[in-house]
């Protein structure tokens, strides 16, 4: 019987951080998001380590980060909420998974609330 060689398929993971309605509003640059989340993104336990399992790249008001290793959404999610909190906007901003690679940037719906609380 020959022996078989197992081949490790190099699994790509693709995240999406929408930034449309801040950056529209100019509240929030996504550039410097992008900067802050190169800076702050940790790979084998070191922040600053990306090298090439790890790239965060712009486009346009969106926010990609590209994986060659196991990567979870969720630690995005929670560097996007750190980030607004330093920005001293999460008050006003929130982090929604849109589908199962994307996060979405919303505004918290407040006036329509209020609106209804008072009929």
């Amino acid at each position: 019987m020959p022996a078989k060689s197992k081949k490790t398929k190099k699994v790509q993971k693709k995240f999406v951080l929408d930034c449309t309605h801040p950056a529209e509003d100019k509240i929030m640059d996504p550039a410097e998001f992008a900067t802050y989340l190169n800076e702050k993104i940790k790979v084998a336990g070191k922040t600053g380590n990306l090298g090439t399992n790890v790239v965060v790249q712009r486009e346009g008001f969106k926010v990609n980060v590209l994986s060659d290793i196991p990567f979870s959404k969720r630690y995005l999610k929670y560097l996007t909420k750190k980030y607004l909190k330093k920005h001293s906007l999460r008050d006003w901003l929130r982090v929604v998974a849109s589908n199962s690679t994307t996060y979405e940037l919303r505004y918290f719906q407040i006036n329509q609330d209020e609106e209804e609380a008072e009929d």
